[in-house]
């Protein structure tokens, strides 16, 4: 299924965290939190001005990002768990 956002909303693909510490320790599934992380699936056109003029959007399909812990709404698409936000919510761009 084609899905394309409105305005300025992004749609995110959650990036799964490391399994282990940095030290070797193993996390358990239950202690894990939701990953802040993603990579951008889809970007919408962008928000208007007060003039009606196009706002250009700052992230791009593709891209990896960082957002809030709380951001978004989450959705499922042809199976897959995905997360709904408005760029304002992303914190930034992983390079």
């Amino acid at each position: 299924m084609a899905f394309k956002p409105l305005h300025d909303r992004v749609v995110v693909r959650r990036v799964e965290s490391e399994a282990k510490t940095k030290g070797g320790l193993i996390i358990p599934d239950t202690a894990k939190e939701k990953p802040a992380e993603g990579e951008v699936i889809a970007v919408g056109p962008g928000a208007r001005d007060e003039d009606g003029k196009r706002i250009k959007m700052e992230v791009e399909k593709g891209d990896r990002i960082l957002f809030g812990k709380w951001s978004g709404t989450e959705i499922s698409l042809d199976g897959e768990d995905l997360l709904i936000m408005k760029e304002s919510d992303i914190l930034g761009i992983i390079s």
